[in-house]
């Protein structure tokens, strides 16, 4: 007797389509998604994106300023606004060497100086043996939330040459400058002139030599006010990320015999990294930008040593009538933020643990 086997039964119709994989979003939430968030892009891109491109327009044109930057006779000029503060060898070019070595030295001594000082608050409020935590943390803070303005008045009053600041180091036997009318670089104070070959060569219309002079005596004082008036804003950014760091890891290094600035460097400040570059990038942001203080305190003075990009882009703009100048100075320092931004991104990464290190914690083999 011989059986037969059925053959499988193919289905000789059209499969059916597979269904495509859920995307997470249901039918319509796209559509309200973007209903949502239109009145937020119509606002940001009326009074942000809007400005911004027509500002771009204006550092490519010879707009005057009267009338609008977009009718006819306002005409295409290229790059020769960014040449005449850059290459152009005039006024314009050296007036705005100035102003970026002004704050060049700025950011480089505020930066890392009201980090390290807003760490400092930061780590000594929020020890548990300190009483009176709250009171210090306002205290602290208070100076950030009063008006620049104000601050700029009292910081006037404080260094004048009969102030307190300049009583205070007199009973030291020390006389003090007259610190907002003193344009000597603080690193060439005495020196009457340098080498020649840092006073012959120049860059942007100054020469070496003014460059490496340092910020200028009324730039100090306004770099002593800016750390005093930050600080306390980065210290409270750096106890909130104190209370998220994981106690654990602190009490294990106690047990493997970590001393406390051991513990500190190891351990707390790698759990710091992201509110490190928060408070990195909102520093360098401010110090390029710093306007209110030069335009309240000394308006550049003296001798343009406290004069800052921010404040040449408005002088060229709202008083001397150069808008496309104006308008690439601001550009310029945009530039140069977004520059610095990238470069602080880049050195505060996380960087992958290298083969001796991890050669250190690899268990041992047991030679039998």
């Amino acid at each position: 007797m011989t059986t037969t086997v059925a053959p499988a039964a193919t289905s000789s119709g059209p499969r059916s389509p597979r269904r495509p994989r859920s995307s997470g979003v249901r039918r319509g939430e796209t559509g309200a998604g973007w209903l949502f968030v239109s009145p937020v892009i119509l606002i940001l891109g009326t009074f942000l994106l809007i400005p911004v491109l027509m500002a771009l327009w204006v550092s490519f044109s010879d707009w005057t300023g009267r009338g609008s930057p977009l009718s006819s006779h306002v005409t295409f000029v290229g790059f020769d606004n960014y040449a005449a503060i850059t290459t152009g060898g005039g006024l314009q070019e050296r007036d705005f060497g100035l102003a970026l070595r002004n704050n060049a030295w700025y950011v480089l001594l505020v930066v890392p100086l009201q980090t390290a000082l807003s760490l400092f608050l930061a780590v000594l409020v929020s020890r548990r043996i300190l009483r009176a935590r709250g009171f210090f943390r306002t205290a602290f803070y208070f100076p950030s939330v009063t008006s620049s303005v104000a601050i700029t008045v009292l910081w006037l009053f404080l260094f004048s040459f009969t102030g307190p600041i300049n009583a205070i180091l007199a009973w030291f036997g020390a006389e003090g400058p007259n610190w907002f009318n003193d344009p000597r670089g603080i690193f060439q104070l005495g020196a009457s002139g340098g080498p020649e070959w840092l006073t012959s060569a120049t860059f942007l219309g100054i020469s070496w030599w003014e460059w490496l002079s340092g910020p200028s005596v009324a730039m100090l004082a306004l770099i002593l006010m800016a750390i005093f008036t930050t600080s306390g804003t980065f210290m409270l950014l750096f106890v909130a990320a104190l209370q998220n760091v994981g106690y654990e890891l602190t009490e294990a290094g106690m047990m493997d015999g970590a001393n406390a600035w051991q513990r500190f460097w190891r351990i707390t400040l790698p759990q710091l990294r992201p509110t490190l570059f928060t408070v990195i990038t909102l520093g360098l942001i401010g110090c390029w930008q710093v306007f209110d203080q030069i335009y309240t305190g000394t308006q550049g003075g003296p001798a343009k040593t406290t004069m800052t990009p921010a404040y040449l882009s408005y002088t060229a703009a709202f008083q001397n009538q150069n808008w496309g100048i104006g308008a690439a100075i601001a550009f310029i320092l945009f530039a140069i933020i977004i520059a610095f931004t990238l470069f602080q991104r880049w050195a505060l990464r996380e960087r992958p643990v290298s083969k001796r290190r991890a050669r250190a914690y690899e268990p041992k083999r047991v030679s039998s």
